[in-house]
């Protein structure tokens, strides 16, 4: 499996984008443009439905060594293969969902300051998102954090950083130059009219930075 430190591009299968069945397709072409990670969040499905998915996308995802990600439910890790659970600030705990889970796994928090940055890397956690940078649908009522503490978060927190929130292609030359080294672009590439080419071009404008 991948080492987290040596990632650099996040993606997410979000079904607020795409349909049960659309989900596997669009999994497929962002690994084959190069993502590092892949998450899969799915807010209002049945847990049977996730679950279904998860190993669905997860015999995709583990012969390239990208882990997979649950957004939330990291009690369904206990039987299921996926590599780890991301939690929100108001979730549980990244002890608590390591107790859910059962079993050594990748826990993410989000972050929306410099300050959760911080308790997310006292805590425990294994990476962070930081944001929204900027106001997307994916988080209505979330303020948009804007770039000016990134490249604090990355001097002064010791942990794999993935920058989000209304990151495209279109403004990720501005989020990398605010100091931006790994991103996570949901919308943007799922949206895409050809979402491996729209991810091949966002890893090479990170490697080109």
């Amino acid at each position: 499996m991948s080492a987290l430190g040596d990632a650099r591009l996040y993606g997410i299968v979000d079904l607020g984008y795409l349909s049960a069945d659309t989900a596997p397709v669009a999994a497929e072409k962002l690994l084959e443009g190069g993502v590092d990670i892949l998450q899969l969040r799915a807010k209002n499905a049945d847990k049977s439905v996730i679950a279904g998915l998860a190993e669905e996308i997860h015999a995709l995802t583990e012969p390239l060594g990208v882990p997979l990600i649950l957004n939330d439910y990291p009690e369904l890790l206990r039987d299921m293969p996926a590599e780890g659970a991301h939690v929100g600030q108001d979730d549980m705990s990244v002890a608590e969902a390591r107790a859910a889970a059962e079993r050594p796994v990748i826990i993410g928090k989000s972050t929306h300051s410099l300050d959760q940055a911080r308790a997310a890397a006292e805590e425990g956690a294994d990476y962070i998102g930081f944001g929204p940078l900027f106001a997307t649908p994916t988080k209505p009522g979330r303020p948009a954090i804007g770039l000016g503490e990134i490249r604090a978060a990355y001097a002064e927190v010791d942990l794999p950083i993935f920058c989000i929130g209304g990151i495209k292609n279109e403004n990720l030359v501005e989020v990398i130059a605010a100091g931006a080294q790994r991103i996570v672009i949901v919308s943007g590439w799922l949206k895409a009219d050809d979402i491996a080419a729209a991810v091949a071009s966002a890893r090479r404008a990170l490697e080109n930075a």
